[in-house]
C-alpha cells in the first residue's frame, strides 16, 4: 500500500494519502453495480452478467466511452469484506457469473474479496474483465480464484498505445499478460450456451488501425490460438478523440469486416 507496484505503471507512491495515475485509493472504489444484459452473450446468457464496476484506470484512452468513470475515484470506497457482500447478493439475483470491470489497480483486494465470497459459498465464476495492461505478479494472486478472463487487446504497436491511451509499452505488458490469464483458466468450458472458464479477448477495431488488428490476430493465433476472440465494431469518436483527426469517425464497413474474415480465416473462436 505505501508503495504501489500493483500494476506495470509502478507508480510506487502511497495510495492511502496520494494519487497514482489511477487516481484511485488504496481500497477499492465501486462506481455502479448492476446486472448486465448486453454483454457477449457468452457472459450475458439470458439472466445477464453481475457487473461491478470499479473507478479508475491505468490506462488514458483519448477515446473512453466510460471516462466518467475511469478518468476519476468517484464511487463508495468499500474493503473486501462489503465488496464480498456484494458479490454474494449478486449470486443471489441469479446472475450467470461476477464481472468485474476496470479491476487492474484493485488486483489484490479484489482476490481478498473473491476468496471471501468462495468462502461463503459463492459458486458462480468470476469474470475479471481489464483492459490487458496487467502486471503478471498480480494476475498470480488471482491464479485459482479468477474462472474467467476477459481482457482486451487493444494494440500490437506500442505505438498506438503510446499515442491514444498514454502508455509506453501496452503490447509489451499485454502480449506477456494474457498469456498467464490461459495458463490459469485453460481452455473454454461452455455450458448451456454460457461460458464457465476460460479466456475471451476483446480487440476493438479503430479507424485506420486495421493493419495493426490484422497483427493482433496474427498475435493472438501463434500464442493463445485456443482463446475466444470478440472483434468489436462499437468505436465511436468519444471523449477527446476529436483531437485526433484520424480516429475521429468510426470505422469503414471494410475496415470492420476484413478483421473478422481474418479473424475466421486464422480460424480463431468467435464470441458472437
Amino acid at each position: 500500500m505505501t508503495s504501489c507496484v500493483i500494476c506495470p505503471r509502478r507508480c510506487a507512491i502511497d495510495r492511502a494519502h496520494r494519487q497514482g495515475y489511477c487516481k484511485a485509493p488504496w481500497e477499492p472504489v465501486v462506481a455502479n453495480v448492476t446486472v448486465h444484459m448486453w454483454e457477449e452473450p457468452l457472459i450475458s446468457g439470458g439472466r445477464g452478467s453481475g457487473t461491478v464496476f470499479f473507478a479508475g484506470c491505468n490506462l488514458g484512452c483519448v477515446f473512453c466511452q466510460n471516462h466518467e468513470i475511469s478518468q476519476s475515484a468517484a464511487g463508495k470506497v468499500m474493503a473486501a469484506p462489503e465488496l464480498a457482500d456484494i458479490f454474494v447478493k449478486l449470486e443471489v439475483e441469479g446472475v450467470h457469473n461476477i464481472n468485474l470491470v476496470t479491476p487492474g489497480h484493485f488486483a489484490g483486494q479484489i482476490a481478498e474479496a473473491i476468496a471471501l465470497a468462495k468462502g461463503r459459498g459463492v459458486k458462480v465464476p468470476f469474470v475479471y474483465n481489464s483492459n490487458g495492461y496487467d502486471a503478471v505478479p498480480s494476475l498470480k494472486l488471482l491464479d485459482g480464484l479468477v474462472d474467467i478472463y476477459m481482457p482486451d487487446l487493444k494494440y500490437f504497436d506500442d505505438a498506438y498505445g503510446r499515442r491514444y491511451s498514454n502508455v509506453p509499452d501496452y503490447f509489451t505488458v499485454a502480449s506477456k499478460a494474457l498469456p498467464e490469464m490461459f495458463r490459469q483458466v485453460g481452455r473454454p468450458v461452455i455450458r448451456n450456451g454460457v461460458l464457465k472458464k476460460g479466456l475471451l479477448i476483446r480487440h476493438l477495431v479503430m479507424p485506420g488501425l486495421r493493419e495493426d488488428s490484422l497483427a493482433v490476430l496474427d498475435w493472438i493465433k501463434a500464442n493463445v490460438p485456443s482463446a475466444t476472440v470478440n472483434v468489436m465494431s462499437q468505436y465511436r469518436p468519444a471523449h477527446r478523440a476529436w483531437e485526433y483527426k484520424e480516429i475521429d469517425r468510426r470505422p469503414t464497413a471494410f475496415e470492420y469486416q476484413s478483421v473478422m474474415d481474418y479473424s475466421s480465416k486464422l480460424g480463431l473462436r468467435s464470441a458472437t
